[in-house]
């Protein structure tokens, strides 16, 4: 699906195969908007001469470091760039290529690259690279250790190198510098075939660092029967753990939420159940949660879903595994989608996409108690342009919005 189609889609439309992209205009009347990079053409963006320009890129994955610099990643024909903000997003460094020999790197809908930032100030990244047949791929992975001047040769992460499905990269890192990646894999879906066995879905799967992305420790599966097309929720939680949350292939093809802490870096917990909306579909809608850990361990968590009388999107939060999750609460008008939540202290913020027939919206909502009680809707941002998914990220006790569009990219505090 093309980025000046992107919120044209209806709830409900399942995506299912690879997206192509248009090039992306860059909006100078915006504070935010870049101010070194010009309008560009398609073609100009095609052109092997053509210069690295955000405005070529239809996806923006931004994250702090510790001392409050803003990093953002971006793909334009191949490659992977960086660019850094000393001002909150109002003006950047000049790109920095990160992978020297181009691969396909997938980025659109809920494939991106994924950007953290390490106590040390080592930066992190991962990505899914495509492979030639449909629906295949490997989980890469690079580091900077000298502030983003230069990044290390990427490698491989998932260590099944089969021509089968590993894809949806998922990034985070620990308070003592770990690295964790986790995503979608398919060679235990791969095996049943083989053996002619049943195999719903595919599964989540897991490495991880404790040396700074140096050396990986083997790959584990954290569950089987994941949803194959749907992006991951993965954070580290108060007690320096990680939490990953993923749309799961429950009996009878029920496709709801399930989500794991794990009790060490090598063992993750049982798979709990977030959602029982009991969706029914046999296929993938390309949709997965999102997912936020406040700093007094409660897990706030949002979710799509399609049932017949239970759609749309979904807020819950858990302090206690063994409680289980709130009472669901709905949000967003009709044709909402891709939710994203964070939490800082008491304040949580979620938004999501919606389109009103001419703007590409993002609405946002927000408690003040932890997730308890929700402000009304309101409008957050609003383009006429085409646009992607908004995102959130914090930083010295405030939350910004970080939004590609059509007409440049926006990034502000809420």
């Amino acid at each position: 699906m093309k980025l000046s189609k992107l919120f044209s889609a209806v709830i409900g439309t399942l995506f299912v195969t690879a997206c192509a992209t248009d090039p992306i205009s860059l909006d100078q009347s915006r504070p935010s908007a870049l101010p070194q990079q010009a309008a560009v053409s398609a073609a100009d963006c095609a052109s092997p001469q053509a210069l690295p320009q955000i405005n070529c890129s239809d996806t923006v994955t931004a994250s702090f470091d510790h001392n409050g610099k803003l990093w953002i990643v971006w793909v334009q024909q191949q490659h992977i760039y960086l660019q850094a903000s000393d001002d909150s997003g109002r003006h950047f460094s000049a790109p920095v290529m990160v992978n020297t020999e181009a691969e396909a790197v997938a980025a659109h809908g809920e494939y991106r690259p994924k950007i953290k930032i390490g106590p040390e100030g080592n930066i992190y990244l991962t990505w899914t690279q495509s492979l030639e047949k449909r629906h295949t791929g490997h989980i890469r992975f690079s580091r900077s250790t000298d502030g983003g001047k230069s990044f290390s040769r990427p490698v491989t992460v998932n260590d099944n190198l089969d021509v089968i499905s590993h894809r949806f990269d998922a990034l985070a890192v620990g308070k003592n510098g770990e690295v964790f990646i986790a995503w979608l894999d398919a060679r235990d879906k791969e095996k049943a075939k083989a053996a002619k066995q049943e195999f719903n879905g595919t599964a989540v799967y897991y490495a991880w660092s404790g040396d700074g992305g140096a050396s990986f420790h083997p790959n584990r599966i954290v569950a089987p029967h994941s949803c194959e097309c749907c992006r991951l929720g993965v954070e580290i939680d108060q007690n320096n753990l990680p939490v990953v949350m993923w749309r799961h292939v429950y009996d009878g093809n029920i496709r709801d939420h399930a989500l794991s802490r794990f009790r060490d870096w090598n063992t993750p917990g049982p798979a709990q159940r977030v959602s029982s909306e009991n969706w029914q579909i046999d296929a993938c809608p390309h949709h997965g949660p999102g997912l936020s850990i406040a700093d007094d361990g409660r897990v706030h968590g949002v979710w799509f879903s399609g049932a017949p009388d239970r759609q749309g999107l979904f807020y819950g939060h858990a302090s206690d595994a063994a409680a289980g999750f709130s009472a669901p609460h709905s949000f967003g008008n009709p044709g909402a989608k891709h939710p994203q939540v964070l939490a800082e202290g008491q304040r949580v913020v979620v938004v999501w996409s919606e389109f009103d027939g001419s703007h590409n919206l993002v609405k946002l909502i927000q408690s003040d108690d932890g997730g308890s009680r929700w402000s009304e809707p309101e409008t957050a941002e609003s383009s006429l342009v085409a646009a992607d998914d908004a995102f959130l990220l914090s930083h010295g006790g405030k939350i910004y919005l970080s939004w590609q569009t059509a007409g440049g990219y926006r990034f502000r505090a809420l």
